[in-house]
């Protein structure tokens, strides 16, 4: 009883920090955020540029506009552009976690949620192409932070209180139905409808029930089985793993067609790369792979830089974040972690998780998409990022693989005042070297490597020797 009666007090007292973690951390958002009218705009390997359609309008004191303010050019294409990408937040009220009662994600989940958005502009592409975008996209309301507080941290203390009267909810078993398809009256109306249904069951995949193959439920479940539980904070380097799993043990036979690598010691092996994309799963159709062959989402955890980013990597990241098939970053600021989708001069944007939002029951046919899309970009310095990161490509098949393989291995070259790219390539396999004998760094051909030793551990800390 005595046991049982710690447990309670261990539990209410996780409840409670996630709640001021949320309050501290989460709720004091800036929707507003400004952008250059004369320098490109990129987002996730697509350049938009904002420019008045009057020239004359354009002077100094109004170089600099409020993302509200611009007057034509580019700028409904990019806000149409970012707000078709899915967006995780933080959620509260839905089924209780895995080896947990915690029925929210508040103040501890963002890593999560930004391995989610990553994993979700992945099947994006796969299924959607990069060009295409939400019909509803512009017509996102902005979000009203002081009511969305006041509500959610109303709803937060009530669940604390009711969590330690009742017992947990239980969760739907039944996964979510795929959506329907009606006739239309022509192609282009059933092609925009077909679209539609691989949105919708898409972004049910990252519901916040246990039937989700990708939502936090399973997330939190794989995560177990790497010592993490349910309210621990979640690295980029394990949070990639923890993608990799799901991906990989996933049922649904719209996955069939698309697996997940992760780098080992920041090399990618084009072997195993190859390998991957060569072991369609049994019961694939051509619909779902290329020639019989997988899509991969290639996750690469690196570290640029000491304690703080190496601004020698910002322009690395630029030109990262400039390739169509790059699906992003997932890294942010200490403790506090961000999607980043794109950048202007020396500031990165990206999509924030802090913000909580209610349970959506993705198991009706008709849920509503609105709380997964963000109508509101934001920006940070690069020189704010946190070096410990995870980098996310898509390759569709061997050939474009080897397209990436090689325009990335140029971006990689070391410059005369960085000799130490943040990842690199090999041939073969990486079962063909001995990494537990000591590395060779003449022999492994790792530049990057500043001695004979390098320690990197699965919580996403790495340390450089």
């Amino acid at each position: 009883m005595e046991n049982q009666g710690s447990d309670e007090v261990e539990k209410l007292k996780t409840k409670f920090m996630s709640v001021w973690n949320n309050v501290k951390y989460s709720w004091v958002l800036k929707f507003k955020t400004s952008f250059s009218r004369n320098s490109p705009v990129f987002l996730l390997g697509k350049c938009y540029h904002f420019k008045a359609e009057d020239d004359d309008c354009l002077t100094e004191a109004c170089s600099e506009a409020s993302d509200e303010d611009f007057a034509m050019g580019n700028v409904e294409a990019f806000r149409k552009d970012f707000a078709s990408r899915v967006w995780l937040t933080y959620r509260e009220e839905f089924p209780p976690l895995p080896g947990s009662t915690l029925i929210s994600d508040c103040g501890w989940g963002c890593m999560l949620r930004a391995g989610q958005m990553m994993l979700a502009q992945a099947l994006v592409l796969h299924f959607l192409g990069r060009d295409w975008t939400w019909p509803e996209a512009l017509t996102l309301q902005p979000l009203d932070t002081e009511t969305r507080t006041t509500t959610a941290a109303k709803r937060l203390v009530a669940s604390l209180e009711a969590s330690l009267q009742g017992s947990p909810r239980s969760s739907d078993s039944e996964p979510p139905p795929a959506p329907h398809v009606q006739a239309q009256g022509s192609a282009e109306e059933a092609e925009a409808h077909l679209k539609e249904m691989y949105h919708c069951t898409l972004v049910s995949w990252f519901g916040d029930m246990t039937s989700a193959p990708l939502g936090l439920h399973r997330l939190v479940y794989l995560g177990l089985t790497l010592g993490k539980q349910a309210g621990d904070w979640y690295g980029p380097a394990v949070v990639a793993h923890i993608l990799k799993k799901a991906v990989k043990e996933a049922k649904e036979p719209g996955l069939r067609g698309i697996t997940a690598y992760v780098s080992q010691d920041c090399t990618v092996y084009s072997g195993d790369v190859v390998d991957c994309h060569k072991a369609p799963t049994a019961g694939d159709t051509p619909t779902l792979t290329l020639n019989g062959h997988r899509a991969v989402i290639i996750l690469i955890p690196v570290r640029l830089g000491g304690e703080k980013t190496n601004p020698e990597y910002f322009d690395f990241a630029k030109s990262i974040l400039s390739l169509e098939y790059c699906i992003g970053i997932i890294g942010g600021k200490p403790k506090q972690a961000c999607y980043f989708v794109g950048f202007q001069d020396d500031s990165l944007i990206y999509m924030d998780p802090h913000y909580c939002q209610s349970f959506v029951d993705i198991s009706t046919s008709d849920f509503p998409l609105q709380s997964y899309h963000c109508p509101s970009p934001k920006k940070m310095p690069f020189s704010q990022m946190d070096p410990s990161c995870t980098i996310g490509f898509y390759s569709r098949s061997i050939e474009d693989y080897e397209k990436i393989r090689e325009e990335l291995s140029k971006l990689l070259q070391p410059s005369t005042k960085e000799k130490y790219p943040a990842f690199t390539f090999m041939q073969g396999h990486s079962r063909d070297y001995d990494l537990s004998a000591g590395l060779n760094p003449e022999k492994l051909e790792w530049p990057f490597l500043r001695g004979a030793q390098r320690t990197v551990t699965t919580s996403g800390d790495f340390v450089l020797l």
